[in-house]
C-alpha cells in the first residue's frame, strides 16, 4: 500500500514512523512545504492554499490515504482538503489527545502552537472531551522553529517559557503540535510532575497511524509495498530536510529505499 504525509516541514515525522513501525512494507509519500513555512502565521486562507498544494503534489502519486501530519492545518484547511480529494483518497487529519488526557482527570496542559491554541477548534475539542479534568491552553512561540531547524538554543528557550506557563501541579501534557513529539523527552525534563508520579505526555503520531490503515480501503490494505520512500519539497522531488536525521523518528525513515 501507498500513503502519503503531509505538513509544512518535519513534523509529519512521527505519524511517518509510527505507519513505519505498523506496515513497514507501506510505500511512504512525505509532502512538506520549505519554502512555504512556516504556516502558523498564514491567514486560515492562505494557510489552506499551501496546504492544497502540498496535497495534490502527494496526490500525483496515488497514495491509498493522506495523513494532515500538522494541528494547524487540520484546524484551518482538513475540511478544504477532504472536499477535494475523498471520496478517492482518504483524508486523516491530526487532532490533540485531549479526550485520553481527560479521561484520567487532573490537571491537564496542551501545549500547542499561538495559532492552535485558543482557536474555536481546540476549544471546541476541550468542551467536548475534556470531562472534569482542570485543563490549561499552554501557546509555545517558536518551539516548532525551532524543532524544524534543531536549534538547540532556541529548543532550550521555548521549552523553558511554556514550561514557564503551565501551571504547578500538571500531570499530563498533551503535545497539540506534531513537531513537539520530536522532542517530547526535552519537555518531559522540563515540566515538574506532582510529587511521587511520573509527567504523562500525550501525542497523537501512533492514534493517526492506526486510523489511517482503519481509512484505508481493504484491497489498499492487501497491497504489499517495498517500504520505499518519497520525498517532495514545495511539490518537487528532494530528499528529508537534514535535520530530520537528528531525530530518531527521522533516522528510521532515512534508512528506508528511495522510490
Amino acid at each position: 500500500m501507498k500513503i502519503a504525509l503531509m505538513d509544512s516541514g518535519i513534523g509529519l515525522l512521527p505519524a511517518a514512523a509510527a505507519l513505519r513501525e505498523l506496515r513497514p512494507d507501506a510505500d511512504l509519500v512525505i509532502s512538506c512545504d520549505p519554502e512555504g513555512m512556516p504556516w502558523g502565521p498564514r491567514t486560515p486562507a492562505d494557510l489552506t492554499e499551501h496546504a492544497l498544494a502540498c496535497a495534490r503534489a502527494a496526490a500525483e502519486y496515488r497514495p491509498d490515504a493522506l495523513v494532515v501530519a500538522c494541528n494547524t492545518a487540520t484546524v484551518h484547511a482538513l475540511d478544504a482538503l477532504r472536499a477535494e480529494l475523498e471520496p478517492g483518497i482518504p483524508v486523516i487529519g491530526t487532532v490533540p489527545a485531549i479526550k485520553p488526557a481527560a479521561r484520567a482527570g487532573g490537571r491537564v496542559a496542551i501545549w500547542a502552537t499561538p495559532a492552535t491554541t485558543g482557536s474555536a477548534y481546540q476549544r471546541g475539542l476541550i468542551a467536548e472531551f475534556g470531562g472534569g479534568a482542570e485543563i490549561t491552553e499552554v501557546p509555545c512561540p517558536g518551539l516548532a522553529d525551532a524543532v524544524e531547524h534543531a536549534d538547540e538554543e532556541a529548543l532550550e528557550r521555548a521549552i523553558a517559557a511554556a514550561a514557564a506557563l503551565t501551571p504547578a501541579g500538571v500531570g499530563t501534557v498533551v503535545l497539540g503540535c506534531t513537531h513537539y513529539e520530536l522532542v517530547a523527552e526535552r519537555i518531559r525534563a522540563a515540566v515538574a510532575p506532582p510529587a511521587g508520579t511520573d509527567l504523562v505526555l500525550l501525542g497523537s503520531a501512533d492514534a493517526v497511524a492506526a486510523q489511517t490503515l482503519r481509512r484505508a480501503a481493504p484491497e489498499a490494505l492487501a497491497r504489499t509495498g517495498s517500504g520505499t520512500l518519497t520525498v517532495l519539497l514545495t511539490g518537487r522531488p528532494g530528499e528529508l530536510p537534514a535535520p530530520a536525521a537528528r531525530y530518531p523518528q527521522g533516522r528510521v525513515l532515512t534508512a528506508a529505499p528511495v522510490a
